[in-house]
């Protein structure tokens, strides 16, 4: 699979523009998280429908929200676009996309949850590098919800970084492993398997996996489906995500045991812990598709490198 292409970099003065893909988020929040990006610098220019509430639980139609995609993609004046919040909605705009402007017009798309939907989306079709990333309302609006090492790391063209123990890195399986980064949200990533949206996952792609609200065993049945539908078999190393959104304290140890239980014929090193996606903390920035180093050799460091600058 041939590399992908990476948008230009996001230093302060870049102009966001602020989108709702999937789900209609609150006013107070956004105005919050881009009070905050304001003061990181950035400058911001709010979708047209991105503050839209309805029908149902999305922010506007399929069709308003594809149109601001498409606006910003499109707009010379904006340099990449960062999602409000999650929800549900964004698998709704994957047949009305237009691939011939995106890679056109290559941007930073920010975002996670649902819109790891979009991220699958844009790799496969746009060949663009992605950012699992913080989001205006969920995490910039929440004071310490931004992990701006990593944001400044991925954004501002760092070569070489790394996320660790720091970042809540933990081992379950030691090992080494290379490859291209991968993944998101779960229960969206499994979902398209067998659709025209699957997820083209390349050879020795390191995983990147969480989620919010889900119980052991389907952490077990989901990388069980993600086994017979052939994904780890081009996989030779699996992060996990910080998890305490997926259980109580109590679950813990299950979740873990489920996880080595499922991934028992999985023989590269596998991680937990990492804090990015749905977290209660400072949100880490995840670049999907660049090639990383996954070394779990030491317990007391275990380290996710990543190994190329993340934008251009």
């Amino acid at each position: 699979m041939s590399a992908l292409v990476k948008p230009r970099a996001l230093r302060p003065g870049a102009t966001l523009a602020v989108l709702s893909p999937a789900s209609a988020a609150k006013r107070e929040l956004v105005d919050r998280g881009i009070a905050r990006l304001h003061e990181l610098g950035y400058k911001t220019v709010t979708g047209a429908h991105a503050l839209v509430s309805g029908p149902l639980y999305y922010a506007g139609t399929r069709e308003e929200r594809v149109e601001d995609m498409h606006r910003a993609f499109a707009d010379p004046a904006i340099d990449g676009i960062i999602c409000t919040r999650g929800g549900w909605g964004s698998a709704e705009l994957l047949p009305l996309l237009d691939a011939t402007l995106v890679r056109a017009n290559p941007k930073a798309f920010i975002g996670y949850s649902d819109h790891t939907s979009l991220h699958v989306w844009l790799q496969n079709e746009a060949r663009l590098v992605t950012y699992y990333a913080p989001m205006v309302a969920a995490d910039f609006a929440r004071d310490g919800g931004v992990d701006l090492a990593s944001w400044r790391h991925c954004f501002e063209d760092d070569a070489a970084w790394s996320l660790g123990a720091a970042e809540g890195l933990r081992v379950l399986r030691a090992g080494c492993a290379e490859g291209r980064l991968a993944g998101g949200c779960i229960s969206i990533f499994v979902e398209a398997l067998g659709t025209p949206y699957a997820p083209e996952i390349a050879e020795d792609s390191i995983l990147f996996l969480e989620d919010i609200g889900t119980k052991p065993y389907q952490w077990d049945r989901m990388l069980l489906h993600l086994r017979y539908a052939g994904v780890l078999e081009r996989a030779s190393g699996i992060v996990f995500g910080d998890m305490r959104q997926c259980v109580v304290n109590g679950e813990q140890n299950l979740l873990e045991r489920a996880i080595l239980h499922s991934l028992r014929d999985f023989g590269g090193p596998i991680a937990i812990g990492l804090r990015s996606g749905h977290v209660d903390g400072a949100n880490v920035t995840v670049p999907l598709g660049v090639r990383a180093r996954l070394d779990l050799t030491d317990a007391e460091n275990p380290q996710l490198h990543i190994l190329e600058a993340a934008v251009a």
